[in-house]
């Protein structure tokens, strides 16, 4: 009787415990609907007098001529764009079968706090300190290279070497960096620092550098992609659309700059309770708002809010919630990716929440992890639906009946969470049923993408002389 009654028990917390995790269930037509928005939010951003007022920017990149295998040298690359800094070095050559290869010897620094939300002087003192670094380490210091610069923030671009900051995304705050051209600032202070000169040829968003890094091992690649600590793609698109550039021939790489989709207003009928406190408490609030509901920076927080929400009604925990679980920040993203990696003994589950104070039953760790699975599904699912927007809308555009492409990914979302690739392609086949899309995982796409890049300038800017 008493086995029986405990059962009821259960059953009676699960549906309870299903019934709120409901609500990240998205309905195919509901993705369908965020496409078209998605859609919609791109032309507006595409054309002259809607461009100031979309949500999702497409910003040129002057990114035209994409790597034929004849661009040949040393190449630095500098990538700045969450909490760390790489710098690369990238050997491009011909192997003995005349065939093109790509050597890479990288340097990861850790950007401190101050640096992210001090002054920008203060910020690029720290990046060209870490260039200087590197330059010694390899015994390069001597020679004046071709720098590629991944910088991963909205930019308006003047041309392939210059660009203006439009607003810093991820936590970065650094004053006097917004509105001015970034490339002029990472060349004052390497010019202060004096210890070493570089030829800054390009610069470019991580997505751009991701698909052309992807285009040396697939030529059909035309999007890139990248969902880590943020989220944005970036797409080759006809010239005769990108109304802020002139010219009608070709294509142009457009950085769309997705993560503000939502800004205007298109997402409130999907965005939850959640969500809301998530963005209110955020470093940005009203601003990025697809991306807080995919990226890694707010994963982990969604899922700690949807804890303490299960908590309070009582169905996980015993109702009682530790003071650390009760503190903003504390569940990591990458406890998401462990918790849904746990083989079925749980083991992994028990040992995150024992480490953030709670000792949990085994019902418990099965409800922490359809709560993991809810929030990053839904992650998966609405990232998936903005990217079927722009590949079906890529197909319309080229008055295809079929499309075969391929999408370059990047960033730790996508590569460490165990289900989240699979889940994002499966909603993107099916959104796209005229289409062919084969994804590509990026290997060092962001600093080898932009030494590509680099390569491919100089050889534009011999070529002119």
């Amino acid at each position: 009787m008493f086995g029986r009654t405990l059962r009821n028990l259960r059953c009676d917390m699960m549906e309870k415990v299903n019934q709120i995790l409901s609500e990240f269930q998205l309905k195919k037509e509901e993705l369908k609907e965020i496409m078209k928005r998605m859609q919609q939010e791109i032309e507006r951003g595409l054309r002259v007098e809607t461009h100031e007022e979309a949500s999702v920017k497409m910003l040129p990149t002057y990114v035209c001529s994409t790597p034929e295998g004849s661009e040949v040298g040393d190449f630095l690359a500098l990538d700045l764009g969450g909490t760390n800094i790489r710098v690369m070095l990238v050997i491009v050559g011909e192997d003995e079968e005349s065939k093109w290869r790509v050597e890479t010897k990288n340097q990861m620094y850790s950007i401190p706090e101050d640096a992210m939300t001090g002054t920008a002087e203060m910020l690029f003192d720290y990046v060209a300190e870490c260039m200087s670094d590197f330059l010694d380490k390899h015994h390069i210091k001597h020679k004046k290279l071709p720098l590629g610069f991944t910088f991963s923030f909205p930019v308006r671009h003047e041309d392939i070497d210059k660009g203006i900051l439009i607003n810093w995304t991820k936590g970065f705050k650094a004053s006097g960096a917004e509105g001015n051209n970034i490339v002029g600032l990472l060349r004052d202070a390497i010019k202060r620092r004096g210890d070493f000169e570089m030829d800054v040829v390009a610069m470019v968003n991580d997505t751009v550098a991701t698909m052309i890094s992807c285009y040396y091992e697939d030529r059909s690649c035309e999007v890139g992609m990248i969902v880590g600590t943020g989220c944005n793609a970036c797409f080759m698109e006809e010239m005769r659309t990108v109304e802020l550039v002139e010219g009608e021939e070709g294509h142009m790489c457009v950085n769309t700059e997705w993560g503000a989709f939502g800004d205007n207003g298109e997402l409130e009928d999907f965005r939850l309770e959640y969500d809301r406190v998530v963005d209110e408490t955020s470093i940005n609030p009203g601003h990025q708002l697809y991306e807080k509901l995919i990226s890694g920076k707010y994963m982990g927080e969604l899922v700690r809010l949807v804890l303490l929400k299960l908590v309070n009604e009582d169905l996980l925990f015993n109702g009682e919630a530790s003071e650390l679980l009760k503190t903003r920040g504390s569940f990591e993203t990458r406890y998401v990716s462990q918790v849904e990696s746990d083989t079925g003994d749980r083991k992994q589950i028990y040992n995150i929440l024992s480490s953030l104070g709670v000792l949990p039953s085994e019902m418990d760790c099965d409800i922490v992890r359809l709560v993991c699975e809810s929030v990053s599904t839904r992650a998966a699912h609405m990232c998936g639906a903005g990217l079927a927007g722009v590949i079906n809308r890529m197909r319309a555009r080229r008055s295809l009946e079929a499309l075969k492409i391929t999408v370059g990914v990047d960033g730790s979302v996508y590569k460490l969470h165990p289900c989240f690739s699979d889940r994002f392609h499966k909603i993107v086949w099916d959104l796209t049923p005229h289409c062919e899309i084969t994804f590509i995982q990026s290997e060092e796409g962001s600093g080898r993408g932009a030494a590509l890049i680099s390569a491919v300038a100089c050889k534009m800017a011999s070529c002119m002389k």
